[in-house]
This record gives structure tokens, C-alpha cells and sequence, in this order.
């Protein structure tokens, strides 16, 4: 990867590269654009392969937060933060109020908050350093898995609107989907999911999480490599990104692709491929948007019961970039990127 050359052709604002000798953290913050407003986006604490894996990490993230907060209606922009972990190690203290000590001498230019990897422990220990943090203990965003919830009821509803794209009706008896990742937000997808007469397909590396959806949601199991290939209306994807990509999308064998995970083209040409291909692809950060608009709200002090209203939204921007790629013969993944980018355009050209 040629780090300048992606931070210039994806026209980043800032790249911080951060080492706390004392606490040992390694950590990346990009800063994608802050056009709408402050740059938003959560804290991942993960191990990677390579010091280059995580940098190209924060940068597909952070600008996939842009993305969500502009097409979503939002006056933040996109941002995200990846906090390296070492081999065998957990979360420390000092590592993340050190973190917050850098958050804080961005003066708010950066708001950061839960993510892969991160817990409300995390949040709380940032906050001890800085007031730019979300998802803090008896916050909105912390409580109960309301982000999660959240996120996965967006995920539900942007499979109803999907469904009636693609078959005429939003109803989910009779239905077959494929959900591949079963950690919170795909858990409970399963559960939006089920309680409407779908039937689930489910594929988890947690052989637990699969035996409890089983259980719980009476859904088959099927190997991590065969979510793939199973006849089904919806592959909903809520693990990592990049798995739509050369490989799989000639193993589909569905009408649509709508799920939960980030960044699900591997290049942008595979949502042109997917349509094709025939495929109805949910654009992921319009359908995945729940979590970030719950934080939103949080910021702007609003209950739960109006975050829930306004996550419902999805379904309305879904079934808008719906209408705007048919009327032009493009694909939705198209269509959507058309009309962030020209929300972005008339805010930078605003007096």
C-alpha cells in the first residue's frame, strides 16, 4: 500500500501515528472529513498481522464513517481510531487514558466511543482524560446494548426494505437468510429476524454462539466457507469487511446482500459486479447507520425512544437510493456513493 498516496486520493484531513513509550500504546486515529462537522467514530482495540494492516484499517473505517454520518443526515463527519494489541494481551489502563490525553489536545476535532475490541471499561478510561468520548458508563450508547440493538434493528428493517425491492413484500415468513458473524449485532438480528417467521442460516467461528442460535432461533448451521454458497433470499454479512470480494461473489447464491459488517466490498467495483450478477446489494454504511446515530443522539442528549425514531429513517434512505439507481440503470452501491457525495459537495460549497 502507498500510505501518502491513499491518505491524498481519499482526501484525509489528518493521519496521527501514536506511540506512549510508558503505557506502550500504539495507536492510529484517522481523520477521513470533517466537512459536516466533528469527525466521528469508535476506538477498535484489535491484533493485526502488520503495523500496515492496521493503518489501512483506520483509513477504510474512518472513511466509511463519513459516508454514514453524510448519507444518514448527520453534521458529523468520519472518523476512527485503532488501538494496536500486543499478542496475548488485554486492554491497560494507561494505554487508553493516554489515548485520551492525545483525544483531548485535538480540541474536539475527533469524538470517539465503543467499537471492536472496545467496551464501555475503555470509554470510561478515555473520559478520565478527555469529555470527546461516547458509550460511557450510564450513557445512552452504553446502556444495555442499545447500540447494538440498534444497529441490528436498522440491519432488520433495511432487509424489509431489500425484500420489497427485490420480491414485491417486505414479509419474512417464508424467507431463507444467511447471517454469517453472530457477535452482538448479528446475535440479535437473528432475534429481529426470527420472531418474523424467518428461516437462518447461521455461521459463527464461536462454536457456542452457534449452538445457543440453534437453540434459541432454530437455525441450521453451516461452515464458515459454506455461508457462502447456501441458496438463500438474504446473505447478511455482520462480521469483518471485505468479503464480498473475487472469490465469493461467484460462490452467492442470493437475491440480496444486506447485513451488518463494515466496508463488505473489498473495491467498489464488486457492488457493480453484485448488480450484474443480478444481486440487490444493501450499500453497509446506509443499513449498518443505527450505531452511529445512536451516538448522534447521545451527543444531542436525546432519549432512546427518539434515537429509535430516527434510526427507523434507514428504511426511508434505503428505499431512496433504491428509486435513484433504477431511474439511472446503476447499481444501489453507485447510487449511494453519488448521493453522499453530493451532500458533501453542497456543504463545502455553502457560504
Amino acid at each position: 500500500m502507498d500510505l501518502w498516496q491513499s491518505i491524498a486520493a481519499d482526501g484525509f484531513e489528518q493521519v496521527l501515528f501514536i506511540q506512549d513509550r510508558p503505557s506502550g500504546l500504539k495507536a492510529v486515529i484517522a481523520i477521513h472529513d470533517t466537512t459536516l462537522g466533528a469527525a466521528l467514530g469508535g476506538c477498535r482495540f484489535m491484533h493485526y498481522d502488520s503495523e500496515e494492516e492496521a493503518v489501512f484499517d483506520a483509513l477504510r473505517l474512518a472513511k466509511g464513517m463519513t459516508f454514514k454520518c453524510a448519507v444518514s443526515g448527520l453534521p458529523y463527519g468520519g472518523g476512527k481510531a485503532v488501538v494496536i494489541r500486543p499478542p496475548g494481551r488485554s486492554g491497560e489502563e494507561a494505554a487508553f487514558r493516554a489515548l485520551g490525553r492525545i483525544i483531548n489536545r485535538l480540541g474536539g476535532l475527533y469524538i470517539t466511543g465503543m467499537d471492536l475490541g472496545t467496551t464501555v471499561r475503555e470509554m470510561d478510561w478515555i473520559k478520565s482524560e478527555t469529555d470527546y468520548v461516547t458509550d460511557t458508563t450510564g450513557s445512552l450508547g452504553a446502556s444495555g446494548d442499545f447500540t447494538a440493538k440498534m444497529t441490528a434493528y436498522g440491519v432488520y428493517l433495511g432487509i424489509r426494505a431489500s425484500l420489497a425491492k427485490a420480491f414485491g413484500s417486505a414479509e419474512l415468513r417464508g424467507r431463507t437468510v444467511a447471517v454469517q458473524g453472530l457477535g452482538k449485532v448479528g446475535y440479535f438480528v437473528c432475534g429481529y429476524l426470527h420472531r418474523k417467521g424467518a428461516s437462518l442460516l447461521v455461521s459463527d467461528l464461536n462454536d457456542s454462539l452457534v449452538g445457543r442460535a440453534i437453540k434459541q432461533f432454530n437455525a441450521y448451521a453451516v461452515g464458515k466457507d459454506e455461508i457462502y454458497q447456501q441458496a438463500c433470499d438474504v446473505f447478511c454479512p455482520c462480521a469483518l469487511g471485505g468479503i464480498i470480494n473475487e472469490s465469493t461473489v461467484p460462490l452467492l447464491r442470493c437475491r440480496i446482500v444486506a447485513g451488518a459488517a463494515n466496508n463488505q466490498l473489498a473495491e467498489q467495483r464488486h457492488g457493480d459486479i453484485l448488480h450484474a450478477n443480478g444481486i440487490l446489494y444493501a450499500p453497509d454504511y446506509v443499513i449498518n447507520a443505527g450505531g452511529i446515530i445512536v451516538t448522534a443522539a447521545e451527543i444531542a442528549g436525546r432519549s432512546a425512544d427518539e434515537a429509535r425514531v430516527q434510526v427507523s429513517g434507514i428504511r426511508r434512505t434505503l428505499n431512496g437510493i433504491y428509486r435513484y439507481a433504477e431511474s439511472r440503470g446503476i447499481s444501489s452501491s453507485e447510487a449511494a456513493d453519488r448521493l453522499t457525495r453530493r451532500r458533501l459537495c453542497s456543504a463545502r460549497h455553502q457560504p
